[in-house]
């Protein structure tokens, strides 16, 4: 079984040998996340209804993914730096509470989301018009809550092991098998929106149960879960865990409470098209975000493992190739979305109507989407070498701090409307992302320099 070696070969080959296939793994997983709202959109007579209502879930659907990166990718980089310095045992212990602390947060957020899943998707705005395609598709969509974050939350340990080809096709299971259930539930089968979440359940099944036998089976570090008694003994690993943890949850969690934000600010100044609008656009971010994510991501497990084993150069040469590679990328899909926007609208829907109150609102939101790979690149070398406290800040800044009080100031008090919603987005990345980026060169470049001295 093919394995990265982090601490031998090139740093720009290890980066590229564990991000293709995580990008093909991205690529599937955003298929399997965006496929249903394919087939959603194009159910005869509700489709664009049905896409809006959909929407309204998306909230719910990234808190549970904000759990599931609490703990999987909190633990994900300690663990790395841990074989990085040779401490096996505390690598294994790491991954092992990890996994017993997202398996116990999957079936508490279950429950609740059963029992509260009306009123919060009332909170969230949802019309009496929309409930009704909106609720049957998320409890169905949170009984997969288990597997959902067992899949996305445990990943992580299989790339950090240097496994990049099975937690490829840990995703790819997933992906294909909803891909192909999708049609068969919700046109051959006739049970529409509600046949969408079946698919998607079963394939998180199909995925988390790959996960969990090849962490089980063939890695080298075996996961189990720890009794409650062992889970206490490791107080100090949780508050590691967690706290490293709390900055991809952070920016989950105000990804969702900004998605939230936007729908009641579009609902009263744009009506519930807008709210379709807003789908098409969070649904085309994860389009372009995926690369990104998976040259952040394939970098991390490098960038740890070489800062446990104190090679600062390495670390060095490694953020750099993540930088050149990310700008390169977003270069390219920026002109794609300014020239043609239309292109990617089409893959979501075919009403010529949101389509066209779409084109410039999309163009507007990603106007300056080049400045967010600043904050993708600071917040995945926080993360990587365990700078939980700058982390931390700059998840909450620029959504917290600027995009919430921006979606409200802007539609609101300087009378943009629906504009003012998909404005706050390229402000924020100018500002957020650009102090994110600033302050990880002015941390990071002297700490490593001081390791070269040493």
């Amino acid at each position: 079984m093919k394995r990265i070696d982090f601490e031998k070969g090139t740093v720009a080959g290890n980066i590229l040998n564990a991000a293709l296939p995580m990008l093909a793994a991205q690529l599937l997983s955003l298929l399997y996340n965006i496929v249903d709202r394919i087939y959603i959109a194009r159910i005869r007579g509700v489709g664009t209804a049905a896409l809006g209502a959909v929407g309204l879930c998306f909230p719910i659907i990234m808190m549970i993914t904000a759990f599931a990166n609490l703990f999987g990718s909190g633990g994900a980089p300690i663990f790395s730096i841990s074989r990085g310095k040779k401490d096996h045992a505390n690598a294994k212990t790491v991954m092992n509470v990890s996994f017993t602390l997202l398996c116990g947060a999957a079936l508490l957020l279950m429950a609740a989301g059963l029992l509260f899943a009306r009123p919060v998707l009332t909170l969230f705005g949802a019309s009496a018009d929309a409930m009704k395609y909106a609720l049957p598709y998320l409890m169905i969509y949170l009984l997969g809550t288990l597997p959902a974050m067992v899949s996305t939350g445990m990943n992580p340990f299989i790339n950090a092991q240097g496994y990049a080809t099975m937690g490829m096709l840990s995703v790819v299971i997933g992906a294909a098998a909803n891909i192909l259930l999708d049609p068969v539930f919700i046109f051959v089968l006739g049970l529409g929106i509600q046949g969408a979440a079946i698919a998607t359940v079963i394939s998180q099944v199909l995925s988390a149960s790959f996960v969990v036998y090849f962490l089980r089976n063939r890695a080298e570090f075996q996961v189990s879960l720890l009794s409650f008694s062992e889970l206490r003994k490791n107080a100090s690993r949780i508050r590691d865990i967690v706290s490293l943890g709390s900055a991809g949850f952070i920016m989950q969690l105000t990804n969702s409470l900004v998605s939230v934000c936007c729908n009641s600010v579009l609902a009263s100044t744009g009506g519930d098209l807008y709210i379709s609008v807003m789908t098409i656009i969070s649904s085309t971010r994860q389009v372009i975000e995926t690369p990104i994510y998976a040259v952040s991501e394939g970098s991390s497990p490098i960038l740890s493992y070489n800062y446990g084993a104190r090679q600062a150069a390495r670390v060095r040469k490694a953020g750099v190739v993540m930088m050149l590679l990310t700008l390169a990328y977003t270069g390219v899909a920026w002109s794609v979305i300014t020239l043609v926007p239309e292109l990617l609208i089409k893959i979501f829907s075919s009403d010529a109507s949101l389509i066209a109150a779409t084109a410039p609102s999309l163009k507007l939101y990603f106007s300056a989407f080049i400045f967010m790979d600043f904050q993708y690149i600071g917040q995945t070398v926080f993360k990587s070498l365990n700078k939980k406290k700058q982390a931390i800040f700059f998840s909450l800044l620029r959504k917290v701090f600027i995009v919430v009080p921006l979606t409200y100031l802007l539609p609101y008090a300087l009378h943009l409307g629906t504009d003012g919603v998909f404005m706050a987005e390229p402000v924020s990345n100018v500002l957020g992302g650009g102090l994110c980026f600033l302050t990880m060169l002015a941390t990071v470049l002297p700490e490593l320099k001081r390791m070269e001295k040493e």
